[in-house]
């Protein structure tokens, strides 16, 4: 009669897994295992529910650290989320809906465009930082940048020539984001090749990734920010193509919050 193998200790299954984790590259730690066993035992556990109670808070983390490490790469100008945003201030002016829409990041999804535009103030850029951080939360590779930065970033490419690299780095986020476009005309003034840099970046990307642009001037102003009207209007075709264009005719909210500062305090009764 064969006999059969005896059965392998606690223990032996124990530094079995452990080992089969490790080959795995899976950061569970004999401690985790031993929580993991208490907690089915005590509670009478599945094996499916056993296996998620061990691996699920790994996998967590993991999602959490990649999370991070997306909103750092982004670089957001400060931390703008839609829940502290002031919804009231500019009721009329925005769609709450929308934006709330937009946050799902669908946009992205489907390689879609987004236009901002609306006077200093009026909250685009942190609704679009918050739009932003929700892709990272979505696993989605995001930048946001200035214009005059990028195209400051762009400029010093052509002075060492690494031009090409640099307009590779911009494609490799799913969703950009370049704010206050038309702020100022400094970029422009300092090269006049900076509306040429501009449209190759908005070019490589179209149809393939999503771009925002969020600019405080109307389309028909374009040509006068960039200093070349019909490559204005090429820029203005490929961003408007297949986008969602907002216009916010609102209240500006620093302006508003510097009147109340200063308003003199009314008259005690």
């Amino acid at each position: 009669m064969t006999k059969r193998p005896e059965k392998p200790s606690n223990e032996e299954l124990h530094d079995r897994i452990l080992g089969h984790f490790a080959v795995l590259c899976v950061p569970v730690k004999g401690e985790d295992i031993d929580a993991a066993v208490t907690q089915a035992e005590r509670h009478r556990l599945s094996h499916l529910e056993f296996l998620e109670s061990l691996i699920g808070a790994q996998a967590n983390r993991r999602r959490e650290r990649a999370i991070e490490r997306r909103i750092h790469e982004a670089r957001f100008s400060a931390v703008r989320l839609l829940e502290t945003f002031d919804w009231e201030f500019n009721r009329r002016a925005i769609d709450r809906t929308q934006m709330e829409a937009l946050a799902t990041c669908d946009f992205v999804r489907r390689r879609e465009n987004i236009v901002v535009i609306g006077q200093s103030g009026v909250g685009k850029s942190h609704l679009m930082q918050a739009i932003g951080r929700r892709g990272c939360v979505l696993g989605y590779r995001v930048r946001y940048i200035t214009s005059a930065a990028l195209l400051q970033d762009l400029i010093a490419g052509l002075a060492d020539k690494t031009l090409p690299q640099r307009l590779r780095r911009y494609d490799r986020y799913e969703l950009l984001i370049i704010d206050e476009f038309g702020l100022d005309k400094i970029e422009r003034q300092e090269s006049p090749v900076a509306s040429s840099l501009m449209y190759k970046v908005i070019d490589a990307r179209r149809c393939k990734l999503s771009t925002i642009v969020i600019t405080n001037i109307d389309f028909d102003a374009w040509g006068s920010y960039l200093g070349d009207p019909p490559l204005a209007m090429a820029v203005l075709d490929r961003v408007v193509d297949n986008a969602t264009v907002i216009k916010i005719n609102g209240r500006s909210y620093p302006s508003a919050k510097a009147k109340r500062a200063s308003a003199p305090p009314a008259a005690e009764k």
